[in-house]
């Protein structure tokens, strides 16, 4: 059983940033997600897109935005459970809320902060006849260990920034034996200086590239073999492989939370905007998961519904204790 003050449940910006304002207060909090690493969207779809509403940066990558958002929550000792989405809510004898993740993992706090974004992320999975029978044996649609292409081949599909990302990364820090990239278009989505690197290390021979193309097929005896790719003008190519990657993207949605007994409304959950607090007493939501009057889907309003909400969940831990505001210009991070 992990026990803390808060348990946050989604570790996209907005769930990191709690992190801060909670341990300000020297509230402990740990965090649930069932990404593999911290910074959701941010990090899983496009950590190379431009943020520009960000208060003191007039730019900043997705990614780069994570990272010292993961830096500013480090003196507060936040703990992880990853690769876990949280499925059931329970209540102990004490009042305490027991949250019980998919491998089993139970967490104990008098508080909970949904801080989900846009709800559990799901891979988009190409139409593949049979792809599903390769899922965890040589078909991938997250990467969570870069290892474990070590020396093998790899092919990947998709015209995103997490595609051209880890192309690069397998191929530029060679770890793959071979790197195929399948995109239909010639064209991609990602960021330029990404777009300019794959070119860059396919004409080095680095990345076999394969574009105006799809995989249509996959075959093996047990595990992934080989995949078929239709080309525009090649037709069929049979092409030998250690993995399919197709990496498309994910898709949001409620999954578990919307059986918890929340106040749900058009995929959101509904909150009193004097602290973000839900239909049921010690549950917040902040973030894009929320929805009230006048809601706009911002991280930077997500900023300030984490502090709200952080602010009140002190007063229910501690109802005789009373909170003065102290700076952080004035007092510092050790001040607190």
């Amino acid at each position: 059983m992990i026990k803390t003050d808060i348990i946050i449940i989604g570790a996209g910006p907005v769930g990191l940033f709690t992190i801060f304002e909670a341990g300000l207060l020297k509230l402990r909090c740990h965090l649930i997600d069932s990404l593999p690493a911290p910074g959701g969207q941010c990090s899983e779809i496009y950590p190379k897109k431009p943020i520009y509403d960000i208060p003191g940066f007039p730019s900043i990558l997705a990614g780069e935005l994570i990272d010292n958002l993961v830096e500013q929550a480090k003196p507060f000792n936040p703990g992880f459970t990853l690769g876990e989405a949280a499925v059931k809510i329970d209540k102990n004898d004490e009042g305490n809320f027991i949250v019980t993740t998919t491998k089993g993992t139970e967490h104990e706090a008098p508080i909970i902060m949904i801080a989900g974004g846009l709800g559990v992320f799901e891979p988009r999975k190409p139409p593949i006849e049979g792809l599903e029978n390769y899922e965890d044996r040589g078909v991938e649609y997250i990467i969570k260990d870069p290892e474990m292409y070590r020396n093998k081949r790899c092919v990947i599909a998709g015209g995103g920034d997490s595609a051209l990302d880890w192309a690069i990364y397998l191929a530029d820090k060679n770890i793959a034996s071979e790197v195929s990239l399948v995109h239909r278009r010639t064209s991609f989505r990602g960021h330029l200086d990404s777009v300019q690197k794959v070119m860059d290390l396919a004409d080095e021979g680095k990345i076999n590239l394969i574009t105006e193309a799809e995989v249509v097929g996959v075959g093996g005896n047990g595990k992934i073999e080989n995949i078929t790719v239709k080309h525009k003008t090649q037709g069929e190519i049979v092409k030998d492989t250690d993995h399919f990657i197709p990496l498309f993207g994910l898709k949001p949605s409620l999954g578990p939370i919307g059986d918890w007994g929340l106040e749900i409304e058009k995929n959101a959950i509904v909150v009193d905007t004097l602290d973000y607090s839900t239909n049921i007493p010690g549950i917040y939501a902040i973030g894009d998961v929320n929805t009230y009057t006048n809601k706009l889907k911002l991280i930077l309003c997500g900023f300030h519904e984490g502090t709200l909400a952080v602010q009140s969940a002190f007063a229910r831990i501690h109802p005789d204790k009373k909170n003065v505001l102290k700076y952080t210009t004035v007092n510092g991070i050790s001040g607190f």
